[in-house]
């Protein structure tokens, strides 16, 4: 037995669920189901439930307790009566449950031990035809059991759990990674665990992978898999370029040292304010946070803050370079509030600011920038270097933390943030004083001060 192949067995040890596991899933999943046919025949609808995900197709990693159910209604409905129909049912099948919406509501609860998302679709002819984004799952599922054997359903829950120990596993917007079904998808296509990073260490993005052969769109992501369902469809279409890289960085060194780590992350130990003064102090750089703790971002899903969360950051990080603040790295979180954090190894600037002029050649423009700038008793110059002319002028802001509580409006933000900006309801601390977030984002702290691939 290779080194490789001992890891391997080891993991699957930890990641395949037991016997009893099996079982006791497929009596509950068969209980939930009929519970659900029941409700639609008391309701006397024009459906079917069908299961799908992961627990429908054996790759479901050992410990995840989720089951979902569809329940597909005729595309003849209106969204209005979809959406009614199926919240019915889906109270009635866990009254203790609660409503949440993606495209439209569905019902999320728990059903003897499992957590169960109950949604309702419409039972469209093929994936080409759906009404709704979540129509195209129950193709998913059809397309994958007739494919997966059990020794490749294996190798899917290796390939998943190492992607949760490298910290890429999961299509949310705030992680931007390797979705359930796109991992399987990798592992079919390359036919393996081993052979997919064999394959991955080597890619050379943009990779572009077609299983079905059928595509007719063309794509701009760092990794592009059709959906073998829906021909316009990128199934990776989320996974950030920052997540392709690390899956092949690991892809490596998994190959060269093969290690059981790679599969099982460890927590991070939470920097407190001590902590994070020290970092700033050995790293000799300034820091700036700006902090919202308003109820209208905190109560967004995570698709929705995260993606205004880093276009605000964006936006701010370009202010400060555009006047002259050199940010080093930046980062934001949330939890109970959301932070926008930079750290910059120059935060506070002179009083006067260099502004170059025009060409002196440069006819009636050059005659204009001299003529604004020649009486004016606040600047220096105008003189001439080179060929241009250049002035000296007074600068509007001389430090980040003012930059931040004076000029944040002006910059590109994500619309519940600039609307908190707008109403002036945010906090800016500097240097020492973001330590003061190490309460709530110690482990953010320690993970940024420790970068890793």
């Amino acid at each position: 037995m290779t080194e490789t192949d001992a890891v391997l067995r080891a993991v699957r040890e930890r990641v395949d669920p037991t016997a009893a596991e099996r079982e006791r899933l497929r009596t509950v999943a068969e209980r939930l189901v009929e519970r659900a046919e029941d409700a639609v025949d008391e309701r006397g609808l024009d459906a079917d439930v069908v299961r799908v995900g992961s627990t429908a197709r054996g790759t479901w990693v050992r410990g995840d307790r989720d089951i979902d159910v569809f329940v597909r209604f005729p595309p003849s409905l209106s969204r209005d009566e979809l959406e009614t129909h199926g919240l019915a049912v889906g109270n009635a099948v866990l009254p203790n449950g609660h409503e949440e919406y993606a495209e439209h509501p569905y019902v999320k609860g728990e059903f003897e031990g499992y957590d169960v998302d109950l949604v309702p679709c419409y039972a469209v002819e093929s994936a080409r035809d759906i009404r709704s984004a979540v129509d195209r799952t129950p193709f998913h599922t059809e397309y994958l059991e007739a494919r997966l054997d059990d020794d490749l359903a294996a190798d899917v829950r290796l390939c998943k759990q190492f992607l949760k120990g490298i910290g890429a596993y999961g299509s949310d917007l705030k992680t931007e990674g390797f979705s359930g079904y796109l991992t399987e998808l990798l592992v079919l296509e390359y036919d393996g665990f081993e052979a997919l990073l064999a394959t991955a260490a080597d890619w050379q993005p943009p990779v572009e992978l077609d299983p079905a052969g059928h595509a007719n769109a063309s794509f701009d992501d760092p990794l592009v898999v059709v959906d073998p369902t829906d021909p316009e469809r990128n199934v990776a279409a989320v996974v950030s370029a920052a997540n392709v890289a690390r899956f092949q960085h690991y892809a490596r060194r998994f190959r060269e040292e093969p290690r059981e780590s790679y599969f099982f992350a460890s927590p991070r130990d939470p920097l407190d304010a001590e902590g994070v003064r020290a970092a700033l102090d050995e790293r000799g750089t300034r820091a700036l946070a700006v902090r919202f703790d308003d109820d209208s971002l905190l109560d967004l899903v995570e698709d929705q803050r995260y993606p205004q969360l880093r276009r605000s950051l964006d936006g701010l990080v370009r202010g400060l370079e555009e006047r002259g603040f050199e940010v080093v790295r930046a980062a934001t979180w949330a939890d109970e509030t959301a932070v926008l954090f930079c750290e910059l190894s120059v935060a506070a600037l002179p009083a006067v600011e260099r502004h170059r002029g025009p060409p002196v050649h440069v006819g009636g423009h050059a005659s204009g920038f001299y003529e604004k700038y020649a009486d004016d008793p606040d600047v220096y110059g105008p003189y001439i270097e080179g060929e241009r002319y250049v002035v000296e002028r007074e600068r509007d802001v001389r430090s980040a933390a003012a930059f931040a509580e004076e000029e944040l409006a002006s910059v590109a933000l994500g619309h519940a943030v600039e609307r908190l900006v707008a109403a002036d309801d945010y906090t800016v601390l500097a240097d020492a004083e973001v330590a003061a977030l190490a309460a709530e984002f110690g482990r953010e702290f320690a993970a940024y001060f420790d970068p890793r691939p």
